[in-house]
């Protein structure tokens, strides 16, 4: 080695013995660091989890509460559904089809009570919404 290349080989070897240490901290720190860049929190999460759950029970109290009405459960007589087997299969609807059928009862329930919708579409919409809870359940 020559006395001219000495300066650049103590330069790089200074170099590298200043950027380990370095990396060693940028290594260390960045788990931490990704720890905090979470888009979403686990409370965050829960909470959401918990609001989910309380909707879909609602959904299903709602189906529940318009499926025992005497109505609906003279047209389960009539058109030979068992209301049991109605009853057990709500739960096992996913939470959108949940969503929509109980949006649906209410909406009828709410139109057939306020004289907007007749007693014969009424009947029509109990079917449908029954046959629609047996047949996606199975």
């Amino acid at each position: 080695m020559t006395l001219s290349a000495l300066p650049r080989v103590l330069s790089r070897k200074l170099f590298a013995l200043a950027v380990v240490p370095l990396l060693a901290c940028v290594a260390l720190a960045a788990p931490s660091a990704r720890a905090q860049d979470h888009v979403v929190t686990s409370q965050a999460l829960q909470q959401q989890v918990q609001a989910n759950a309380a909707t879909r029970q609602q959904n299903i109290e709602t189906l529940n509460n318009v499926l025992s009405t005497p109505l609906a459960q003279q047209v389960m007589k009539d058109h030979h559904f068992d209301p049991v087997k109605v009853r057990t299969a709500i739960p096992t609807l996913s939470d959108a089809e949940l969503a929509n059928l109980a949006q649906r009862a209410n909406d009828g329930q709410q139109n057939f009570s306020a004289g907007l919708l007749g007693l014969g579409i009424w009947i029509i919409l109990l079917i449908a919404i029954i046959v629609i809870i047996v047949v996606v359940a199975h």
